[in-house]
């Protein structure tokens, strides 16, 4: 089966409310951004400005595919997502495992976001994201 690069425009939509959901409900969370698994940015919402989503979407697509590829060769499968710790913040990088337009959600948040809350927040999205992609959605 063939996948298009950028999904319909209502399942890029449902993504954006389900991002914009997270940014609401969960503290600490200042940009986050829905992308295509090739690097393109659907939909971004954010509270501290990013210079340039179009980059960071295409760097975050490209850091997952390395992950993937690495685990696969230590024999783990199935990358869902990556958790990056900084001094002054944290990035999420996490699979929407959509059967017809895999995507990605990449979150940047404060140093004190409660990660549990925001790791549950983008498991839901993505589930829901990935149950709208099906056929009969």
């Amino acid at each position: 089966m063939l996948l298009k690069r950028s999904a319909p425009d209502t399942l890029i939509r449902l993504g954006e409310q389900s991002i914009e959901e997270i940014l609401r409900e969960v503290s600490g969370v200042e940009f986050i951004m829905l992308c295509s698994t090739d690097g393109f940015e659907l939909a971004s919402i954010h509270k501290k400005n990013v210079a340039n989503s179009g980059k960071l979407a295409a760097v975050s697509s490209s850091i997952l595919a390395m992950v993937q590829a690495f685990l696969g060769e230590i024999n783990l499968n199935g990358c869902q997502s990556i958790t990056l710790d900084a001094e002054n913040g944290k990035a999420i990088l996490s699979a929407v495992p959509s059967p017809h337009h895999p995507m990605l959600i990449v979150a940047m948040t404060s140093k004190d976001v409660l990660l549990g809350h925001l790791l549950l927040a983008i498991k839901k999205a993505s589930e829901k994201i990935a149950q709208a992609d099906q056929p009969n959605g």
